[in-house]
């Protein structure tokens, strides 16, 4: 079992109990545990990415971790984990003080990540004072060269803006070549660190690919009514309509869209639209919505993986960010099974090293995974990866869209 510290821990999906193992004497000497420590969004407005996305698989590698008798070092022993989790309450100054007390108080041996690319941001300063390696699973960023270069043990998982602009400027243009699209787009972001990332890289993406902006419009992260912005949007001329928007913004775009009766033949949505829930919420009306991410629906691997995250937390895990998520983890694992405990060591075979995981043979490069789904589709019920289209198990792309179907 998984212990939780603290009184004032959130209570996680797992046990909180003693668990008893046979400690490798040259490694583990007097200890008992690794403890692993993370802060996550258990409450507020991030909640529903962090509840899918990140916490879900922080739960699922740790039981299979303990049911496995605990993290193998290099010796062959094994420890048990010890979890230390704090709720950060969707507040970057919350996560920044949850790091500095699993740092300082709890005394941790790893940490991991929050979730999202603001959070990730705001605690990577003290990822790298601690000394502790950072993987930054769920921060889509155009800095991360830059971030690599001054947080030397900072691992960026996502990609960047402009990666996913520069695929999704390419699909439409190439629509609109055919005569598909009309070449015209609508935009809107959320002003947060995710939305301007997006929003920064997809202005010159667009450009480049002879596309007409005819509508761009940032709005403040807690924003609910998108009415004024879809009936804009709609009045453009635009039929690509694009929004780098956060899960509550997905969802509620999309109810609106429906509501105003605004049929774009290009609908690219969020963070929240790989996730399961979207699907089901919305029915053969996600059919041909696009998004970031995917995954190769015919991969045995991943579909191993969904059965046991689903089995293990009761959720379906996401269609994008979640098996990267889970895979972050087993590198961490294999680091720590091929270097020990010490932080410094495992971040340098993290950066250096290749490991197989639920992705296949993983390997990052200047710290960053860069063989990932840049452009997503819903067919068939899956969010699957439509491009780079040169990827094994990519997807043919389905354009137009279909109009909304009325209940």
């Amino acid at each position: 079992m998984i212990s939780l510290k603290r009184r004032d821990i959130l209570r996680s999906g797992v046990a909180a109990a003693a668990f008893v193992s046979s400690i490798g004497r040259s490694w583990a000497q007097d200890r008992k545990s690794v403890r692993i420590g993370y802060a996550i969004s258990k409450t507020g407005p991030n909640a529903g990415g962090a509840g899918i996305t990140t916490l879900p698989n922080y739960l699922l590698w740790a039981k299979e971790v303990q049911d496995a008798g605990g993290l193998e070092l290099p010796d062959g022993s094994r420890l048990p984990l010890e979890v230390v989790e704090y709720d950060d309450r969707s507040s970057a100054e919350e996560v920044v003080r949850a790091v500095e007390r699993l740092a300082n108080e709890d005394k941790v041996d790893f940490i991991l990540a929050p979730w999202g690319t603001g959070f990730n941001l705001a605690a990577a300063p003290l990822f790298d004072r601690y000394g502790f390696p950072q993987l930054a699973v769920s921060a889509v960023t155009d800095k991360a060269p830059q971030f690599v270069q001054r947080w030397k043990k900072s691992f960026w998982m996502l990609g960047g803006g402009h990666d996913y602009a520069k695929a999704l400027a390419t699909i439409i243009a190439e629509a609109s070549k055919a005569g598909t699209l009309n070449g015209k787009v609508a935009m809107v972001s959320v002003a947060d660190g995710f939305g301007i990332d997006l929003v920064t890289a997809a202005r010159p993406a667009f450009q480049a690919a002879a596309l007409e902006i005819v509508y761009d419009k940032t709005y403040p992260i807690g924003t609910s009514d998108f009415t004024p912005m879809i009936n804009e949007a709609k009045a453009s001329g635009a039929d690509s309509f694009v929004a780098f928007s956060y899960p509550p913004d997905t969802f509620a775009l999309t109810q609106q869209s429906q509501i105003a009766d605004f049929n774009p033949k290009l609908l690219y949505l969020g963070v929240g639209t790989s996730f399961p829930v979207y699907s089901k919420n919305n029915g053969a009306n996600a059919t041909g919505i696009l998004s970031l991410g995917g995954v190769d629906p015919t991969s045995e691997a991943n579909a191993d993986y969904r059965t046991r995250h689903e089995a293990a937390t009761g959720i379906a895990p996401d269609y994008w960010a979640s098996v990267i998520t889970y895979a972050s983890l087993q590198m961490l694992q294999e680091a720590i099974r091929r270097k020990g405990l010490d932080r410094e060591a495992v971040a340098a075979e993290i950066a250096s090293g290749s490991f197989e995981t639920v992705l296949g043979e993983t390997k990052l490069e200047d710290n960053q995974l860069r063989k990932i789904w840049w452009v997503g589709q819903w067919q068939n019920g899956k969010f699957v990866g439509v491009a780079p289209g040169d990827h094994a198990g990519a997807s043919p792309l389905i354009l137009p869209r279909q109009a909304w179907q009325k209940a």
